[in-house]
């Protein structure tokens, strides 16, 4: 039986699941938390179907075989492509996925126009347009791929002339069409925010879906029964594909506190239909990692 101690487990395809993190630490701050960035093999919007689902399976097999009582998929294309496949390859685990925030983008928006930046795997996907037609009936939705948006957050620039070069063709079109609702629909993106925010001006709003996920994973544990227990200080854990210390440094940048990464490697099995290989861990701890990770104080993404 799972003990409500147990950490959750989150993972992404990179560092940007981070910016779900810090929501998750703000509205569970007593959780431990164990989080996987899938740096060597980022981004995952432009890979196929099966070597996401396979990625998707490796790591969280990794999570659980470490403990975790329930995965968040802190990934929009990864919940897109692999979370049905990933709920019945492991029925005994809660799976929180992510979905852009279009519900309350057409709610929010005073003109009837709202754009969507995404990765190019989730702007061309099922769910987005099923999101679309259900929840923003009547409003005007463009959809943007976000096409090199999230290599700039995995190499730390978040701010710069090279963030507005990137972003200038995406949001331009946007403005032009009268857009006053932007969702951001990759979580690497909130950590452009404050470049995006001061591009297109106050005028327009941008969202993102990380503080409802975190309400949502606090309501499943609840409703599971495996809220943490515990009132001691919780734990961060963060494990990569890519180099601890590339990880440990832009972990550290991103969430602006010291934070230590090991690398974990996973296998991935040679086909979806294949029973799925045991994830070959070989930790290699980053030699700041000699240190306990400290736990970060709660931060708003604000909007």
């Amino acid at each position: 039986m799972t003990s409500s101690n147990a950490p959750i487990g989150m993972f992404d395809s990179g560092l940007g699941g981070l910016s779900v993190y810090r929501d998750i630490r703000q509205f569970l701050p007593y959780e431990d938390v164990i989080y996987y960035a899938d740096s060597a093999w980022c981004p995952y919007g432009t890979k196929s179907h099966e070597e996401i689902r396979r990625r998707c399976h490796a790591i969280s097999e990794l999570l659980i075989e470490h403990g975790a009582k329930i995965i968040v998929v802190a990934c929009n294309t990864a919940t897109s492509v692999a979370i049905d496949f990933l709920r019945a390859s492991f029925p005994q685990v809660p799976f929180i996925g992510l979905e852009p925030a279009v519900k309350p983008a057409a709610a929010l928006t005073r003109g009837g126009k709202v754009g969507v930046l995404a990765t190019p795997r989730t702007v061309s996907g099922d769910r987005l347009r099923w999101l679309i037609e259900t929840h923003a009936s009547g409003v005007e939705v463009r959809t943007t791929p976000g096409n090199g948006l999230v290599e700039l957050v995995e190499s730390g620039t978040l701010r710069g002339p090279d963030v507005v070069r990137t972003i200038r063709p995406m949001l331009d079109p946007m403005l032009e069409a009268g857009v006053d609702v932007i969702v951001l629909g990759c979580t690497h993106y909130p950590f452009l925010r404050a470049e995006m925010q001061a591009y297109v001006g106050d005028h327009v709003a941008i969202i993102d879906s990380g503080a409802a996920i975190a309400r949502r994973t606090a309501s499943v544990l609840r409703a599971t029964r495996l809220m943490r227990e515990s009132d001691a200080i919780a734990s961060f854990e963060l494990m990569t594909s890519a180099t601890a210390a590339h990880a440990s440094r832009i972990a550290s940048l991103l969430l602006g506190m010291p934070v230590s990464a090991m690398q974990a490697e996973c296998s991935t099995p040679a086909r979806q239909d294949e029973p799925a290989l045991l994830c070959a861990v070989d930790l290699e701890p980053h030699p700041a990692a000699m240190s306990a990770v400290r736990e970060m104080p709660g931060a708003a993404i604000t909007a």
